[in-house]
């Protein structure tokens, strides 16, 4: 566990399946249209229930970076975070990762979220490095951390003990 800032904000860091977490809300690694395809949408989508994707589509496209809360379906999850890190292209950068996760910090912040499950956003069919993912997401989360005083954990899920052991590594680095 690191605290981020002091006492308030815990950052775990999880190898598991983010659509069985029991947290207030998880994010999708969405594209801009919010259509869910594979990876970390599908499987949000497999155990949630196809109403996830259809209350998405229906606030899309937006823009890349942006984000779109629904329900949860059937998930333990109340709601899902829609994070745009990608359009049509399926594409990403670290801009847009930046851009996507304090825009899911802030979409928390609204709503008084206590508990958050992300994912490596853009690691997948956006092929964007895992190590790079990291410190851009972590440092993010930190950034916007400050103006989320409901929330209490943000928590990576990881898919694959190679995600999981790179952002244990990039968590325990000194910040440059």
């Amino acid at each position: 566990m690191i605290p981020v800032p002091p006492g308030s904000l815990s950052l775990t860091i999880v190898e598991g399946d983010i659509a069985a977490q029991d947290v207030d809300a998880v994010v999708n690694a969405a594209n801009n249209a919010l259509w869910m395809g594979s990876g970390v949408a599908g499987a949000l989508k497999a155990r949630g229930g196809r109403e996830i994707e259809e209350e998405a589509m229906r606030h899309g496209p937006i823009a890349v970076g942006e984000v779109v809360v629904t329900g949860g379906g059937r998930l333990p999850a109340r709601h899902v975070i829609h994070a745009a890190v990608m359009g049509q292209d399926l594409r990403t950068d670290a801009t847009f990762i930046e851009q996507a996760t304090r825009n899911v910090m802030r979409a928390a912040a609204t709503r008084g979220i206590r508990s958050l499950a992300l994912p490596a956003l853009g690691t997948g069919v956006g092929g964007f490095p895992l190590d790079e993912c990291a410190r851009v997401m972590m440092a993010a989360v930190r950034a916007e951390a400050p103006t989320c005083p409901a929330l209490r954990e943000v928590r990576f899920v990881l898919y694959g003990r190679r995600a999981y052991e790179i952002f244990r590594k990039v968590a325990n680095e000194r910040p440059s």
